[in-house]
Order: structure tokens, then sequence, then C-alpha cells
């Protein structure tokens, strides 16, 4: 029994000299690696340890502050999936101008090397409301840019403009465009339309008065970086109760890039050129509005 029981343990019981040698190996051992750890602290205190070789390794250097994370901008392509949005006299679908005025937009934003860029939507699918401004807040977005191109029961009106959040609306169109808007979550079902207009008011109540100053400096940037490059509306800066700007956090525009109730706008927008000309404005807003919010970022 002893014997196995040796055995069990690793010593072969029918060496007992072998069995004293191996125990002295141990103490040995152990003794020698309890030296090497007190050498070692000490080094380690000096601020350098000694390599096998004989080569002296030095403690890491204290390395100052991490750069801080390039900002976060959020993009927005309006509607999607089984919300088409307006649709233009040719057929043209606001769904495909926003997602690919945006898309335009980002691969400008990315190439300044100054900023992220996250999409609400890269593909044609339906997202509600609510969710494009939850998502806007799990990415901790710096600025959220909703675009659109909707349509107006004037054929006549035609340029682009920009709006921001507020109890009320600042003149009728800008109401009747902003309950449009706020109705696209009809397409999600009864799950998604359940939000009553008391509970929106309370949620739009929520929004700080720094977003709304962060927001109002993003639309004027974007009416001085349009005025000489894209046609405007007259009073391009507009506000209403929207419901994707309500972000009590984050400050928010909606980028109205013109009209497909309007042939010219429709024609024009369907052009990637165009398209091309629109992103780049509003990457030199996004330049304006982070360079003056004293973000520091290089000119």
């Amino acid at each position: 029994m002893a014997e196995r029981s040796a055995r069990t343990a690793g010593i072969d019981a029918s060496h007992p000299a072998q069995n004293s040698l191996n125990r002295r190996g141990l103490l040995i051992t152990g003794a020698g690696l309890l030296t090497t750890g007190l050498l070692s602290t000490q080094a380690q205190a000096a601020g350098t340890t000694r390599h096998a070789t004989g080569q002296t390794l030095h403690a890491p250097a204290i390395v100052g502050k991490a750069r801080p994370a390039l900002p976060l901008v959020m993009l927005d392509p309006g509607h999607g999936g089984k919300d088409p949005g307006a649709i233009g006299y040719t057929g043209t679908y606001e769904k495909h101008v926003a997602e690919a005025a945006a898309t335009e937009l980002r691969q400008q934003l990315l190439a300044t090397g100054r900023y992220r860029v996250a999409m609400t939507r890269t593909t044609d699918h339906f997202v509600p409301l609510d969710g494009r401004v939850e998502l806007a807040q799990e990415h901790g977005a710096s600025l959220f840019i909703s675009m659109h191109a909707d349509a107006l029961h004037n054929a006549g009106v035609r340029g682009a403009s920009v709006y921001t959040h507020s109890h009320g609306a600042s003149d009728s169109q800008t109401a009747d465009l902003a309950k449009t808007e706020n109705s696209a979550d009809r397409y999600g079902g009864p799950l998604v339309q359940g939000t009553s207009p008391e509970v929106q008011q309370i949620l739009a109540s929520l929004v700080t008065e720094e977003a709304r100053r962060g927001s109002a400096h993003m639309a004027s940037a974007v009416v001085a970086s349009f005025q000489s490059r894209i046609n405007l509306l007259s009073h391009p800066h507009r506000h209403a109760a929207f419901a994707v700007l309500k972000s009590a956090q984050i400050p928010s525009v909606l980028v109205e890039m013109g009209f497909m109730s309007n042939r010219l706008d429709e024609a024009a927008l369907r052009q990637a050129g165009h398209r091309a000309m629109v992103a780049g404005a509003m990457c030199t807003a996004v330049n304006r509005y982070f360079a003056s919010a004293g973000v520091g970022l290089a000119g």
C-alpha cells in the first residue's frame, strides 16, 4: 500500500537514495527561485533588471496622456426599406438619394483624417426614428446629421435648408414638413407607433440648452457653407419639433438637400456630381463647426 501511495504521489519508493537526491534537488531549486525572486525585486525597485544573457532591461517609460479619440459624426440617411420617403416626378425615391449622399459625405469626412464616422443605416432597410437617436447615443456621437430630400405641397419651392429642434415650428411649411417626417414610424407597425404626442412633447423638453446651442451653431455652419455652392431657400435655417432631432446630449441637424417635389431639385439630386458638391459643402460645415467649437482640429 505504501509503495502504491508513493507511486501515486509520483515518487519511486524502491530507491530511497534517489528520493533523497530528489528532495535535495527540490530544496536547492526552491532556494534558487527564492534568491532569484529577491534579486529581481531589488533590481525592479532600482528601475532595472538583468536578462539571463546579461543585457540590462530598463523599466518602461511613463507615457503622457494618450491622444483623445477623434470626434464621431453620426450620419442618418432618411427613410429606408418599406419607407421610401418622398417620390420625385420621375420616380426617384428619397431614401436612395439620402443614402447615396450620406455615403459620399462619409467618404469625404473620413478623407480629412479628422473624424470617425458612423451611419444609422448603410443598406436599404427601415430604422425607427427613436432607433436612429439611440444609435447616435450608443456610439457616443459628437454630432448627428440627418439627411433628406422631402416633398412639399408647393412644387415650385426649391433649394436646400437646415432644421433644428424646437417645441414650435418657425413657419407653417416647416410644421407640415416635421409632421410628415415624424409620421415615418407608421411603416414600422403598432410596436413602433406607440409614442403619443404627449410623450413626444415630454421627450422633446429633455433636449438640453447646450445641445440646442450646438445644433444652432452647426446649422449656421451649413448655411454659410452652402451659400456659395448650393441653392438655398429663403431663411434657410428653420426649426420645428422633429422627433429625430430630440437627443438631449448631441447637437443635431436635419439637412434638406432639396425637394423631390420640385423637378429641378430632383434632377440635380439624381446626379452623383451634384451630391458630391452637397457633401463637400457639408464637409466644410462640419470642419467649421468643430474648429469653432474648440476641438483643436488642424486646418
